[in-house]
């Protein structure tokens, strides 16, 4: 039997929350791992599994990675001390990495999204993201017709 060239995920710990909706949308081209710079709330929060990355992107800003429209739920115990939930967060990655992405995003017009949100075996909270670009329609009739085509091969085996 033929093997599966599906790139494996770099995760090695417990993921909170994945953006499947970019596997569909986006032809991904390169994936890395970010620490993420959060508030106590914010944590407490994710832990809780109370996050939706579905709509997120990353945007280099003045040589730092970003976080956007990533929606963590408020904690309900917080009170005053609560956080925004849709405001921008800092992506932790090294000074060489940014450049980088960033020109691959200025010159080759890729875009950055976040894919999965997990809990790594140190129990820090980290961010996978990826490279990708956009699929046109008959791309996304591709991925249909494949998956479809998967989907039948487990019945008939």
């Amino acid at each position: 039997m033929a093997k599966s060239k599906k790139k494996q995920s770099t995760i090695s710990g417990k993921l909170i929350c994945n953006n499947r909706r970019a596997f569909f949308d986006y032809e991904i081209v390169e994936r890395m791992e970010a620490g993420i710079s959060l508030v106590g709330s914010e944590v407490k929060s994710i832990r809780g599994g109370k996050v939706s990355i579905a709509d997120a992107y990353c945007e280099v800003e003045g040589g730092e990675l970003w976080l956007i429209n990533a929606n963590i739920t408020e904690y309900p115990w917080a009170n005053q001390f609560n956080h925004t939930p849709r405001r921008k967060r800092k992506l932790l990655m090294h000074r060489y990495e940014i450049i980088r992405l960033g020109v691959k995003v200025v010159e080759k017009g890729l875009t950055l999204i976040p894919l999965n949100m997990y809990i790594s075996e140190k129990g820090k909270i980290k961010v996978e993201i990826a490279l990708v670009k956009g699929k046109k329609l008959h791309d996304k009739r591709e991925s249909i017709k494949e998956k479809d085509e998967r989907r039948l091969r487990r019945y008939i085996d």
